[in-house]
């Protein structure tokens, strides 16, 4: 499928969405020597309709999947509730096969995925089927994003100073490809550095596991930038602070969107972190930077 594809597959799917106010003070101060601001992408960058990608809201999975299936023309043997039991059946499997290996955090390609699902759960040929569509078509109705306020004029304002751009996010392969569509620019025209862009579906590694952070400590210490020079965005207090922080990244955590907003409560594994700073709208981003 070429990218005019994929872009009106998004742009057909994808409504405007507002943040929803968290009534959380910033915590807004200089953080010095900053180099480099890596961001994550769902709940930050991107107001998600489900808080997160693959986050579990049952019904709207079940109506994204009929949708899917009635605009590709594809028929399934089971219920479409059925057919989700068959996609988290076969994450559970992936994941503990990953488990197995020795990664504590694992993650999946959905395309690959779904490839194993509907050769199950379809009568439809898989030889007719383009699973990397289906997977967006799916995506975009399971969890609509739209452009988080102001994030285009914030990256602009980064860049503009002289500042790094990567992510690290857990995603998909379709991820960057929002950006495109609802933005009008790549990640590339934003500014972000090619070989700082770490998607998990790539590495089968997610957050709140440290291997795509080291992985971007790494590649920026080639370019002669320590971790205390990283400021790491993102809206969940485990996936991004404590993970980032874990590595030694300065952290930011966004507070704008209540649908997003991750304190973990009650998780052992936060208890004592607090982010260098605590923001409620991007642009406040440049107020912590000199």
């Amino acid at each position: 499928m070429n990218d005019s594809t994929y872009a009106e597959v998004i742009a057909n799917n994808c409504r405007p969405l507002e943040p929803i106010e968290t009534n959380v003070r910033p915590v807004i101060s200089k953080v010095d020597d900053i180099r480099a601001v890596l961001f994550d992408v769902y709940g930050t960058l991107l107001v998600s309709a489900s808080g997160d990608i693959g986050a579990d809201d049952g019904d709207q999975r079940i109506h994204a999947l009929e949708k899917t299936c009635a605009r590709l023309r594809i028929q399934l043997m089971h219920s479409a509730a059925d057919s989700i039991c068959s996609l988290e059946n076969a994450i559970s499997r992936a994941h503990a096969a990953s488990k197995a290996r020795d990664i504590k955090y694992p993650e999946v390609d959905i395309v690959s995925l779904w490839q194993e699902v509907l050769g199950e759960v379809a009568t439809t040929s898989t030889d007719e089927i383009d699973f990397g569509r289906f997977a967006l078509e799916y995506e975009v109705r399971a969890n609509p994003v739209w452009p988080m306020p102001q994030a285009d004029l914030t990256l602009k304002q980064l860049g503009n100073q002289g500042l790094i751009l990567g992510i690290v996010s857990n995603a998909q392969f379709f991820t960057p490809l929002l950006f495109e569509s609802l933005l009008g620019k790549s990640l590339i025209d934003f500014g972000f550095t090619p070989n700082l862009l770490y998607f998990s579906y790539e590495h089968l590694q997610a957050k709140p596991g440290s291997v795509l952070y080291q992985m971007a400590k790494d590649q920026l210490a080639l370019q002669g930038i320590s971790a205390e020079q990283v400021l790491y965005v993102g809206n969940d207090l485990l996936n991004d602070v404590m993970a980032a922080a874990s590595v030694g990244f300065r952290t930011a955590l966004f507070a704008g969107d209540q649908r997003s907003l991750r304190w973990r409560s009650g998780d052992a594994r936060v208890e004592g972190i607090q982010p260098d700073v605590v923001i409620t709208h991007l642009p406040q981003l440049l107020d912590c930077l000199n």
